[in-house]
């Protein structure tokens, strides 16, 4: 690996010139007005590919957004690692926030990142991260020291549920057959403490609406006579937990996987300050299910969390108006066994149920997910520990995430391959938040481990 680790310091600065100019390309899969833009990112991607040598470059046409596939077989019978990442980006709003422009890179230095932070939208999840993909492919191939096959597989849809990866997924079998799928769209637990991501939490995510009268009405004429959408949304939402915060939703918790004690204690070894974690996001204490730690709450336990809410009016000044709608948007973080099919079933109904008759109520669900645990004994995840340990110069902790990557289990289901998540981002990274960043410590970090996976991922498969 040394041609290989040359090749990437001589050529640092390429790449991160280059990575901007991906992050200015604002491919925000909600939003319709952005398809251009989608488009754009994924060329951009595919042009990227091409560059550092993959064959068979393809922008492949779906029902949405595009994937790009590219391949550089070396050997049929050596082992053959799918790439996955996405180019598309959740929306920058709220923009007032920003302390620089979504779409206009900055490097910012902060007591996290004494070297510096990408900041810009998608810099960690995932543009920066899927392009660290490109450019270890790029420099192993230049320096001659590719030991495996390589697919990429890019999507643009990744941030709306990846609707259209399953059928393109069907569809492509052969062309994505592979031993191994690696991903990087997840996080270490610190600069100084890496860590493989093992286990993801499931999603269920719906829309809600509340109908009262027929028309938004006067506010004093009509107040105290007719339901207000409004106040009944937020008593039916405050409902669905309770004191302990737990879900109040009748057989949501019927399938939770029960972790024992000692995995229990040894998640908790994990480094944690939670001092450090309240300051960080500005809070005075945190709040969660009762009998759990912080690091529990967010990696081996379910939750509800309303993501939006609105109605009425939310203009300058004031309209003293009785809405005649409102709505929220509401996801359920999932755990192994739950079934994200069966939960948002289980949602509906109950939500429905709760609905006092002076309002109708919908539900419309959006997109869901499976959770996913990985094996930690097999030579893919052996691989990406040896990789981890060799540049951070420290064995990597096994850890769980909050998160969800739906697709995990789609290619498991579909492809038969495992995922290895070697993700080098920071949960501090305001992913999905005004002001995300990414260390460049960790992009140049992750340009360096991956070819160690290669490394040693092929000759583990070459020894047995």
């Amino acid at each position: 690996m040394q041609k290989t680790q040359a090749y990437i310091a001589q050529h640092k600065q390429r790449f991160l010139d280059e990575l901007f100019d991906l992050l200015r390309i604002p491919s925000v899969s909600a939003d319709p007005a952005y398809k251009g833009d989608v488009r754009k990112a994924a060329e951009f991607v595919a042009d990227s590919l091409r560059k550092a040598g993959a064959d068979a470059v393809e922008v492949c046409e779906t029902a949405g957004n595009p994937i790009v596939y590219g391949e550089k077989i070396t050997d049929p019978d050596k082992p053959t690692v799918l790439v996955y990442g996405h180019y598309d980006v959740q929306p920058p709003d709220p923009m007032d926030l920003w302390t620089s422009p979504p779409f206009e890179p900055v490097i910012k230095k902060s007591e996290l990142h004494p070297d510096g932070a990408i900041f810009a939208r998608g810099s960690c999840d995932d543009k920066g991260q899927a392009y660290m993909h490109v450019k270890a492919f790029e420099a192993m191939l230049a320096s001659n020291e590719l030991p495996c096959n390589v697919k990429f597989m890019i999507e643009g849809e990744e941030e709306v549920g990846s609707s259209n990866l399953g059928t393109f997924c069907r569809a492509n079998t052969d062309k994505l057959s592979c031993d191994v799928i690696l991903i990087s769209d997840t996080s270490i637990i610190a600069n100084d403490t890496p860590s493989i991501t093992v286990g993801l939490r499931g999603l269920s995510y719906v829309e809600v609406e509340v109908v009262g009268p027929n028309r938004d009405l006067h506010s004093g004429v009509y107040g105290g006579a007719v339901a207000n959408p409004i106040n009944i949304l937020s008593r039916m939402i405050s409902s669905l937990q309770d004191e302990e915060n737990r879900i109040t939703i009748p057989g949501f918790y019927d399938d939770v996987a029960t972790v024992g004690d000692s995995e229990r204690a040894k998640m908790n070894e994990a480094p944690f300050d939670e001092g450090t974690y309240k300051k960080d996001l500005g809070i005075a204490a945190v709040r969660g299910e009762t009998g759990y730690t912080t690091l529990e709450r967010v990696s081996i336990r379910p939750t509800l969390d309303v993501n939006g809410i609105w109605g009425g009016y939310t203009g300058e000044g004031a309209k003293t108006v009785l809405p005649s709608k409102a709505h929220a948007k509401i996801s359920m973080r999932l755990v192994p066994h739950q079934d994200p099919d069966k939960v948002t079933q289980l949602f509906t109904e109950h939500f429905q149920r709760i609905a006092p008759p002076s309002v109708k109520v919908r539900v419309t669900p959006h997109h869901g997910g499976e959770p996913v645990v990985t094996p930690t004994d097999t030579p893919e995840y052996q691989a990406a520990h040896k990789a981890m340990e060799k540049t951070f110069g420290k064995a990597p902790i096994p850890k769980r995430e909050g998160g969800s990557i739906p697709i995990v289990a789609l290619f498991e289901q579909v492809l038969g391959a495992k995922s290895v998540l070697m993700g080098f981002g920071l949960d501090s990274d305001a992913i999905h938040s005004p002001n995300e960043h990414y260390g460049l410590f960790n992009f140049y970090k992750g340009i360096e481990t991956i070819p160690y996976f290669y490394h040693y991922y092929s000759q583990m498969k070459e020894e047995r």
